[in-house]
Order: C-alpha cells, then sequence, then structure tokens
C-alpha cells in the first residue's frame, strides 16, 4: 500500500483475512487500498510494527483505537510509539507485546519477528509463515545481520530494502550529517548491499524479491532494478525466469500479487 519515506503498509492475507506489516499512511487510504480488494478493516486481525519512526506508524492510533485492531510491537517500540508526535491517538486496549524470536499465531498466520539494525527505538523484521511459505519483511536495516539474513534465506517471497544509490547520495543534496546516518551500520540498505546479499545467497526456493523503501532524492526504480539484475545475471541467475524482481512504488499501492 505504501513503501518509502513518506509512508510504509503492507497487507498479507488471503480473500477473507490479513495482517499489516506496519500503518505509515492515512486510515482513509488504507482503508481505500483495503476496499479495492474486497475488503475492510474487519478483515484485518493484526498490525505488526517494525519501528516507531513516523512513515511506519502514523495510523496504528486510529486502526487500533477507533477500529479495535491488536498492535503488536517489542515493548521498546510502543514506549517509543507512546512518545511519537505523530501518534495524537495513543493506544491502550489495542497494545500487544511480541517478544524478538517470539511467534504470534494470528489464525493461518505465524508471526515472528527478528532484530535488525536501524537506527529507531527498538528494530525488527518480520517472517510470516502461511500454508508451508514463507514471507519476510526487512524494510529499514543498516547492515544485513545474521539474524535478518536467516531468515531471507528461507523465504519464498520477501520484501526487501533497496534505499539508496551510492554516487547518487555521495553526489546529491542531502547535508553530510544525514548522508552519514544513511549510510552507516544503522540507516539503510544501499543498493549494492541488497544485491551483494541476493546473489551471494540465492536459491531455488526464492520466488520473489520486492525491492521497497527506495529514496525519491538518491535511488530511482530503473537502478535500484538494474544494479540488482546485473550483480544475479553475474552469477548466472536470470530475473524474469529464476527469480522474479519487482520495484515497489513510493506513492501507490502495488498491484495485488497472488500466491498459491
Amino acid at each position: 500500500m505504501g513503501s518509502g519515506s513518506s509512508g510504509n503498509c503492507y497487507f498479507i492475507g488471503n480473500s477473507s483475512y490479513g495482517i499489516l506489516i506496519d500503518a505509515g499512511i492515512g486510515v482513509r487510504t488504507i482503508r481505500k487500498n483495503l476496499r479495492n480488494i474486497g475488503l475492510d478493516f474487519h478483515n484485518i486481525m493484526a498490525v505488526f510494527v517494525t519501528h516507531d519512526h513516523a512513515d511506519h506508524i502514523r495510523a496504528i492510533g486510529s486502526l487500533g483505537e477507533r477500529y479495535k485492531i491488536p498492535v503488536y510491537a517489542t515493548r521498546l517500540t510502543h514506549e517509543g510509539v507512546q512518545r511519537s508526535y505523530c501518534v495524537t491517538e495513543k493506544l491502550h486496549t489495542s497494545r500487544k507485546y511480541i517478544e524478538k524470536f517470539e511467534t504470534v499465531q494470528i489464525r493461518d498466520f505465524n508471526v515472528t519477528a527478528f532484530p535488525v539494525s536501524h537506527d529507531a527505538t527498538d528494530n525488527v523484521g518480520y517472517k510470516v509463515c502461511y500454508k508451508e511459505k514463507i514471507f519476510t519483511f526487512a524494510t529499514d536495516l543498516g547492515h544485513v545481520c545474521e539474524n535478518a539474513a536467516e531468515n531471507l534465506k528461507v523465504a519464498d517471497y520477501m520484501v526487501l530494502e533497496a534505499n539508496y544509490d551510492h554516487d547518487m547520495l555521495q553526489n546529491g543534496p542531502y547535508p553530510v550529517h544525514l548522508k552519514e546516518r544513511i549510510r552507516n551500520g544503522k540507516g539503510h540498505l544501499c543498493n549494492t548491499q541488497t544485491a551483494g546479499f541476493l546473489s551471494e545467497n540465492y536459491s531455488e526456493k526464492m520466488k520473489y524479491v520486492f525491492l521497497c523503501h527506495l529514496s525519491r532524492e538518491n535511488n530511482s526504480p530503473e537502478k535500484a532494478f538494474e544494479t540488482i539484475a546485473d550483480s544475479l545475471a553475474q552469477k548466472n541467475i536470470k530475473v524474469g525466469e529464476d527469480i522474479q524482481l519487482v520495484v515497489l512504488d513510493r506513492y501507490s499501492p502495488s498491484e495485488l500479487y497472488v500466491f498459491e
């Protein structure tokens, strides 16, 4: 539904119900996108929050308190959410705590949080298991740490950050301190880091890679796709045949992907 610093929100589910990973876009936008696929808020069983930056949490107060959707996050992330200026409706009855490496069962979905390296109050990715298929979400991370790597390697489908192109960031308009924040080990993944991880760890199990959280100023869909496809090709891995590579748009929802 959204992928980028303007707002992040991902739906994973079936024709009857599902869950959200993050809710960093407006409530009305989320509802509109759900209705476009024949669902509404009563079909959302839970929201799982990766971290407490504004572009991941803007709508969770309304979703949790107004629409009674349980909101799962680590204790530290929930504390950060309660302090956040962008969450005007604070969580109370809808607040649910999850521990890293703990699996929460939401009907047919088993959701496990794992730590990632980023500069929020606390930071996790999620591995979601549904009918023997594994979906892994790693949306903001400065590098692919061991825990993230383990959960990405087993995924059939993954949402993985490709935030910036090194040269575009280096030569772009950002001040030096912001450039350093982005490219240090707790910032964001660049195209070449993502490309390196995928080319070094590809397996036939990996069906789809969705590239997320592209920077508007420091990246482009074409550059991200080309960098990663070229890296895979050097290992004789053909995009479109051996693996599908999809760049998610920053502002508009992606098409609905249906996996059997």
